[in-house]
Order: C-alpha cells, then structure tokens, then sequence
C-alpha cells in the first residue's frame, strides 16, 4: 500500500469483465418496434426546426417517416447525403442542445423526439449490410491533399472523391478518425466505432491514407502546394494549455493524452487511474475524463469548474451524465496550489460581471490530476493568415493564400463540434469542386 504522502495512481483496479460492463454502450441502439414508436411522435413540421439546428442541415422529418415507412436505408442516405459521419454525430452529437433541443415536442412537452437515436438507428442498419451509399463520378484528373484524418478531413476528402477527384489524406498518427478515434469517450462508441466508419468512408473509393506524416515535420505546405491542384487543412487542436499551479505532482497529466491512451488501449486494464482524482476544467474533455476514471475503479472523481453551472460549456445533459456516473462537480473554484497528494482550490463569485476569489480555500485529495483547460492550434505554416489563434477563413474554408482551404476546429468560426467539422469539411470540399472546374 502507498504510504499517506505517496499518490495512489494504479492499473488493473477493476477486472477486464467489470471495465467492459462499465464501458458498454451509453445508449443501446433501438430495435425496429422502438424506432417505429419513436418516429411516430414527430410532427414533421413544414418549417422544420430541428433541421434548422442541425449544424449539416440533415432533412430530418425525411429521414424519421422513412424510418416510419419500414424503409430505414433510405433514412440512412438521407442522413450521409448531408453528413458522411452520421453514424458517429448520432453518438457524440450534443442533441440536447441541436436538433432535439429546437423539436417543437420539446417546446410543448418538454420531451423531444429521439432524433440522435433515430439517427444512429437508420445508419447503423445501413452500415450493417456493408455496401456504400454513393458512387464517384468520372474521373476529373485533379488531385487534393488533405491534411489530417479527423471529421472535417474526412468529410471533405469523401465528397471530393464523389465529385471525382483523386485524394491523399496526411495524418500524423497510426490511425485515421481523430478526435473520434482518440478523443471522445470510450462508451461512447464503443466496439471500435470509429475505424469501422472509416474503413466504410473509404468504400467511396479514390481515397489514399498516408499515416506518419505530419505537416511542418515529414511534408511541408509548400511541397502540397507543388504536388496536388488544391489543399484543405482539417489539422484539428493539436496543442494542449497547461496550467501554471504553486508545486508539484506526479499524477498532473493532461486529459487529452490519457483519454487517448484509453481509447487505444485493448481492454483498458493497463490504464492508471487515482483513488481520488481531480479534473480541471468546463468542457466535454473534463466532463469525459472524470467520468471514464470513475468507470475504471477510481473511488472519487471531482470536476473542478471556475464558473457556476450555466456557464459550463459541457452541456447540462453531460453534467447530469456525469452525477449519475458518480461524479462530483466543484462549481466556482480555482486550483491555487498542488502537493504530492492534493489540490489547493480556491472559491470563487462572479461580481460586476467579471470572475473573483471569495477568500474561501477548499483542499482536495488527489492521486491524480487531469487538466482539461482547452487546447490551441499548435505549429502550422507562418504564411498563413491567423485570427485568435486560428487559421483565419472566409466563405467555405477559403485561407488567406489560394488553393489552399481550412475547416474544423483548426479553423476560425467553428464551434469545436464534431458535426461542425464535419459541415465544413464538406462545405469547403465543394467550394474546392466548384474552383478545380473552372468555377468562380
């Protein structure tokens, strides 16, 4: 046993049977009766709200009477005409706060239809049978780099090779999907969900996956600039903020890094996880975190969030996920100070508008700090135009030097949602379609 001073961070506290019960899926799919039951609340509406909210602008009162109509395929290729990675938005998508939150049964009964979940319903049976939705068109003899194999990337490396075009994906890690690949929760999609909508994505044909490259470091803008007739960066967040704190700790790591060493992780038994763990920060990284360390065994997971909980950019529907998961979430509080076994936080108000301590100090045990403060763009090209940390873009991902286009989190006016990538790789794909043909 670890002496009182020493942090307690070990692997292998729950069983490889117990960490797969608790990873199993968050929300089970629908069977055929559930769906059709579900379908059959919506309105339809003419004006459709909910289509309005969503970020790819799905037809969803199409998809859902498809869906009524014992046709769920074709529900389906409603869905991937506008979103290629319907699958995995059905499973991450915020809901709450988009199409469900805008559903006219949620304004008048505070219960919305379950768009989400008809959506991975239609999709998943899609993908079931194993074919591919679209065809590529004849051969135009252009080709496009795409740098970085996340949902923008991969969205508009796939309607680029609709469209015809040869395309080559540069991704600097082993695997293609990203931020779904290594960021987001394991239950969340679980059963290697990711590499299966890839490998399916890929089916379109025309598609090329270079692994290990990574922009500035094995290939240089220039060099795609020479070699392809045009070039989209889908680079995502690849830096972390860290946190200046008063001491020490050997269990300080930052979120990012060990969710993703979760993700890749075979059964999850070799990840360390605290006795009492504390995460610092507001966002679906903490919010996802703390909970994937309360399911590996830890006895305590705390968030520690500066602001009150309507400030929280993790949704409510995440803050109440995390307290059913047995999550703690520490509102107004600041980390002042850090030991070998504890963290110093200090309370704080909000007056005249603006954030300030109360005088208040709280000490938490911690095994284990995960610090989840937000992530910046990281090394990208100097000649590039560059607004509040991002590569600056006007229109459909346009930069500030031609043939080359930018979308995603990466990129200015996105609101770091995975559908939002996906809308404007997508988007820029046909902006660089339109260009490459000799349109304006």
């Amino acid at each position: 046993m670890p002496s009182p001073s020493t942090p307690d961070v070990a692997a292998g506290r729950l069983s490889a049977g117990e960490i797969a019960e608790a990873f199993c899926d968050l929300h089970p799919p629908m069977s055929a009766h559930e769906a059709h039951t579900a379908a059959a609340r919506c309105y339809f509406c003419h004006d459709a709200p909910c289509m309005d909210a969503c970020p790819t602008t799905i037809d969803v009162p199409l998809f859902i009477r498809q869906i009524m109509t014992g046709t769920p395929e074709a529900a389906a290729r409603t869905i991937f005409a506008q979103n290629i990675l319907g699958g995995m938005c059905a499973r991450v998508c915020p809901t709450e706060n988009l199409c469900e939150e805008a559903c006219v049964r949620e304004t008048a009964e505070h219960e919305p239809v379950q768009i989400g979940r008809l959506q991975r319903y239609a999709t998943d049976a899609l993908m079931a049978k194993g074919g591919h939705p679209f065809v590529r068109a004849a051969e135009t003899g252009k080709r496009v780099a795409v740098v970085g194999a996340g949902p923008a990337g991969l969205a508009c490396a796939h309607r680029l090779a609709m469209k015809g075009h040869k395309v080559e994906i540069f991704d600097a890690r082993p695997l293609g999907g990203g931020l779904n690949e290594y960021g987001i929760a394991a239950y969340k999609a679980p059963d290697d969900f990711a590499q299966k909508e890839l490998k399916w994505l890929l089916k379109i044909g025309g598609i090329v996956m270079s692994h290990g490259r990574k922009l500035g470091h094995d290939i240089t803008l220039g060099e795609l600039q020479e070699g392809f007739d045009a070039v989209f960066l889908g680079l995502g967040l690849g830096a972390v903020n860290d946190l200046a704190l008063e001491g020490a700790h050997p269990g300080l790591a930052h979120a990012v890094d060990w969710i993703a060493a979760l993700r890749q992780s075979k059964d999850k038994t070799d990840i360390k996880v605290g006795q009492n763990v504390v995460v610092i920060g507001g966002g679906m990284t903490a919010v996802d975190a703390a909970v994937q360390a309360k399911l590996l065994g830890a006895r305590s997971s705390t968030i520690v969030y500066r602001r009150d909980k309507a400030a929280m950019s993790a949704s409510l529907y995440e803050q109440d996920l995390a307290a059913t998961k047995g999550v703690t979430i520490l509102y107004n509080a600041v980390p002042r100070a850090i030991s070998a076994n504890s963290i110093t936080v200090a309370r704080t108000a909000t007056k005249d508008g603006k954030l300030v301590t109360t005088g208040e100090e709280t000490i938490l045990p911690a095994d284990q700090v995960l610090v989840a403060i937000g992530q910046a763009l990281g090394s990208t090209p100097e000649v590039l135009r560059f607004e509040g940390g991002k590569i600056a873009v006007t229109g459909a991902g346009r930069t500030s030097l031609a043939g080359i286009w930018a979308g995603g989190d990466c990129a200015t006016g996105g609101d770091d949602l995975t559908v939002t990538a996906v809308a404007e790789g997508r988007d820029a794909a046909e902006d660089i379609h339109t260009n490459l043909m000799g349109g304006a």
